[in-house]
């Protein structure tokens, strides 16, 4: 309830200040500055002919597609980076690297490779979150207190068990953080992606309210996105660490 509060707190704030620097003041021109009554009626609008439907819905399918893979990836390279000594020491460095590289970058690799195509928008969504998860699965098995390897050991377990039983329970809280992480590089990649392409999508969608000089579409597809993300996060990603949280006891 308190966060209701706080977000129509904003809302009229933001009215506020729109009636202020443009009706009253005159600062700046209406069709420069996005309010909340205009982007309301580019929601309903976008709503009835199922654009904006249309375009979260691809763009969902989209980045989910694209974060699995992508999950697939970096679970398989960071255990390689972990258990590999001379990865550790040359690759991971590499890795660290490529993952500072904004998702942008990627574009015009994926466009000369596959095209105006959803092929090229998943390539840079995989691009984008592919190495950070396999940076989190590396430092969440390294974080594993060596105790519990050690105890493991000594009561005979092999290193299936090890990993099994041992590594991968112990590892788990800090690979949810890791994988969230991963989700937002993920959806942040796909915009990138959507924008510079012509697939529907809600990054298209941006493009187009650009083009069309509409600020209050391009807020709303922003705010859609927002949304979208913190939805996907707090929903999914947030749900299941407080689930492992509160098994464990370090969550009421």
């Amino acid at each position: 309830m308190g966060t209701i509060i706080f977000l129509i707190i904003l809302v009229l704030l933001w009215q506020g200040g729109f009636w202020l620097t443009v009706d009253v003041l005159e600062v700046f021109k209406s069709y420069s500055v996005p309010s909340p009554a205009g982007v309301a009626e580019r929601f309903v609008e976008l709503c009835s002919d199922g654009t904006l439907l249309k375009a979260t819905g691809n763009s969902l399918l989209r980045g989910m597609a694209g974060f699995v893979v992508a999950v697939v990836i970096g679970v398989v390279l960071g255990l390689l980076i972990h258990q590999i000594p001379y990865l550790q020491k040359h690759m991971k460095p590499l890795v660290l690297g490529v993952q500072t590289l904004p998702s942008v970058c990627w574009v015009p690799f994926s466009i000369l490779w596959f095209g105006l195509s959803t092929q090229a928008i998943l390539f840079v969504v995989v691009m984008g979150a592919a190495f950070s998860v396999a940076i989190s699965v590396d430092n969440a098995i390294k974080n594993v207190p060596p105790i519990y390897r050690l105890a493991a050991l000594t009561m005979g377990a092999d290193k299936k068990q090890l990993y099994l039983h041992v590594i991968l329970p112990a590892s788990l809280p800090e690979l949810i953080t890791g994988l969230k992480q991963g989700w937002s590089f993920a959806w942040r990649a796909l915009m990138a992606g959507e924008v510079m392409t012509t697939s529907i999508g809600l990054g298209q969608t941006l493009v187009m309210g650009r083009d069309l000089a509409d600020i209050n579409q391009v807020m709303l597809v922003m705010v859609i996105i927002v949304l979208v993300g913190v939805i996907i996060e707090k929903g999914i990603f947030s749900a299941i660490e407080r689930r492992i949280m509160k098994k464990r006891g370090l969550a009421i």
